[in-house]
């Protein structure tokens, strides 16, 4: 924990002096960069305006309504302090807060390099940098790529995107083929010749070698006009709707998520156009993981009916549970499938466990052993947890979050793609901005053309480039602090037991499953009670004392948790153990979800030692007891 002591600003600001000085340096140095641009030129505000009636009026309301914000500001949510442990947010490292401040006065906007020249190429190299970790290649035929975008779903749309442009583009293409009737070819088949379906399950690899191979053979033939010719089949130029009356052999363009997922997959359907009918729920085991034969049954209804299967999402550290999806089991899917001619992507949603990896990632970039990283915790990680994080290299895209689990400032998601030319499939251009063409890497500081954002802050990148730098990206640097997140979780787990075992005659204390990373959830209910109506309840009357939300100040919050709901439509296995662990009835159709109290172990401070050798933890079930023992004694069961 030493070693966190210089990154964090502090729970009590223990390091201000650093970061005001950092950020009066980086203050200082911006108004020297604008005094020597062109210093023989009049500067446009006379140094006698300060004087002015106008001036000190403008002045004198801008510090009153500062003032004023400063003080709502104290309502904000203390994300920074050990006694917050509810969503996904913490204290923040330094050197993305003062690189953030620092790079805001220059204000780079990442659309293009025209508009960011000392920047674009950070931006560029941090995706480089979280390629690495996932395990995606930097050499070699197939290299990554990545960006940074506004956040996780930003990300997601982007994969969802890029991943249905390259399954597309082939069934486009062959239309081409077979209007123009010539004889391009691919692998020494006649492109017209190949049928839709085969053509819609293309991997990414294929679809840009017969892009190629295409467009090879229409300069052999002499055909002038074929870009036009693909893009007038294009479902981007047709729209789907025409599009897919034009293919009806490709049957329902399907997107399959676990129940567990993220609600901006259901986004990304509408904003695609493709619907939410067409967005597959895969049931979770017991471990809240996506559960591999449901996978597999909805793998085999879409081959039966004849339906295309766009892609297909793990996710790495689920939203509400941290739960680690059998990444390496969906691999393994897909190789079977393509033995019958069925191909799906792999869009990585490691928007939280993303960052997990460094834990898992050996100083030279290679993948630590199993035994070697198992020695270091209690528990973590589990034989399907570290297997999991081995086959993230195989997918085709991933989402990350870096105002996550980097403890950088908000917003700050990232996508990357496992090989760098699937972009080219979605490329924009816009004459007014981007000017040449450029196969090369330099091609990407044209970044506006190949994103689904146009302008963004390159202060967002600053953030995340300098944070890379000064910790690394492996088990030495960003690993550190992972680890002791894991620990902080291990322990918690270790706690909750005890307190359960000790507090059984009065409360009954369920964890429905073991944590896989740093998230740990339990539900509670008065001994004896099997009305689940009557347990959520007393979950709400403990939330008074223990959500965010309350009259009066935030500072009377001991401490602040966050809660979700295990729904039987998305849990319906563990929903029901979970009644039996609380001694709760059956649920029955109809009946509402079970509260559930949610805990992000992501503080870098829980596991620090008070005078009395106890930690925050610790003092968060004390505190638990107080309140549960006050509820229980003025709580009504009827």
């Amino acid at each position: 924990m030493k070693d966190f002591y210089p990154w964090f600003l502090g729970a009590y600001g223990e390091n201000h002096q650093l970061v005001e000085d950092l950020v009066n340096e980086a203050m200082r140095d911006h108004m020297y960069w604008r005094r020597n641009f062109h210093p023989e030129s009049q500067p446009p505000i006379p140094t006698a305006a300060q004087f002015t009636p106008e001036y000190q009026e403008f002045v004198a309301l801008l510090k009153s309504e500062m003032y004023r914000l400063s003080a709502d500001l104290k309502a904000a949510i203390p994300f920074f302090s050990p006694r917050y442990i509810g969503h996904m947010a913490s204290d923040l490292l330094i050197p993305g807060v003062v690189a953030r401040i620092a790079t805001l006065l220059y204000n780079p906007n990442h659309v293009s390099e025209d508009a960011s020249p000392a920047t674009i190429e950070k931006e560029l190299e941090v995706g480089e940098q979280l390629a690495e970790m996932l395990g995606y290649s930097l050499s070699g035929p197939i290299k990554a790529f990545g960006h940074m975008t506004s956040g996780g779903t930003i990300a997601n749309y982007e994969g969802l995107k890029n991943l249905m442009a390259a399954r597309l583009f082939p069934v486009a293409l062959g239309e081409a083929a077979r209007e123009l009737d010539a004889d391009l070819k691919w692998e020494g088949q006649l492109i017209r010749d190949i049928s839709p379906r085969r053509l819609a399950n293309m991997s990414v690899e294929e679809a840009l070698d017969i892009r190629a191979a295409a467009h090879k053979s229409a300069q052999e033939l002499g055909i002038q006009n074929w870009a036009d010719l693909v893009d007038a089949q294009r479902y981007e130029t047709l729209g789907l709707t025409e599009f897919q009356r034009r293919h009806p052999e490709l049957g329902r363009l399907r997107v399959m998520v676990p129940a567990s997922a993220h609600y901006s997959w259901e986004k990304a359907m509408k904003l695609m156009g493709l619907g939410t009918s067409n967005l597959d729920m895969i049931a979770v085991d017991m471990d809240m993981r996506m559960e591999l034969e449901s996978l597999q049954q909805l793998l085999d209804y879409a081959h039966d009916a004849k339906d295309t299967v766009l892609l297909v999402v793990p996710v790495l550290g689920t939203t509400e549970f941290g739960a680690i999806d059998p990444v390496d089991g969906v691999v393994a899917a897909r190789q079977t499938c393509r033995l019958r001619g069925q191909e799906f992507g792999i869009h990585l949603d490691a928007a939280w466990g993303g960052y997990l990896r460094s834990l898992f990632k050996a100083e030279d970039g290679t993948l630590r052993p199993h035994a070697e990283l198992k020695a270091e915790f209690k528990y973590f990680p589990s034989a399907e947890v570290y297997n999991a994080f081995d086959a993230t290299s195989k997918t085709d895209s991933a989402t990350i979050d870096p105002h996550k689990l980097a403890f950088i400032p908000y917003p700050a998601g990232a996508y990357i793609a496992r090989n760098r030319d699937i972009v080219e499939f979605v490329r924009q251009d816009a004459a007014y901005v981007f000017d040449g063409e450029s196969a090369d890497d330099s091609r990407f500081r044209k970044l506006g053309q190949y994103i689904m954002e146009g302008s963004k802050p390159g202060s967002t990148v600053a953030s995340a480039y300098i944070t890379h730098r000064v910790i690394p990206l492996n088990h030495k640097g960003f690993g550190k602090i992972i680890g002791n997140s894991i620990h902080s979780c291990e322990y918690f787990w270790d706690v909750a037991q005890a307190w359960a075992a000790r507090m059984a005659d009065k409360v009954v204390l369920a964890m429905p499953f073991e944590p896989d990373t740093n998230i740990a959830c339990f539900a509670l209910n008065p001994t004896g009670n099997r009305d689940l109506k009557v347990a959520n309840a007393f979950g709400k009357e403990l939330l008074k004392k223990l959500g965010p939300v309350q009259d009066g100040p935030i500072q009377n919050r001991s401490f602040i948790v966050s809660s979700t709901r295990l729904v039987e439509e998305h849990y319906g296995p563990r929903t029901h153990e979970a009644h039996k662990l609380l001694g709760l009835d059956a649920p029955a159709p109809g009946d509402e979800s079970l509260l559930v109290l949610r805990h992000t172990l992501m503080n870098p401070w829980l596991l620090t030692p008070n005078e009395d050798g106890s930690n925050y933890i610790d003092l968060y079930f004390e505190f638990l007891e107080e309140i549960v023992l006050e509820k229980l004694a003025h709580f009504r069961f009827g």
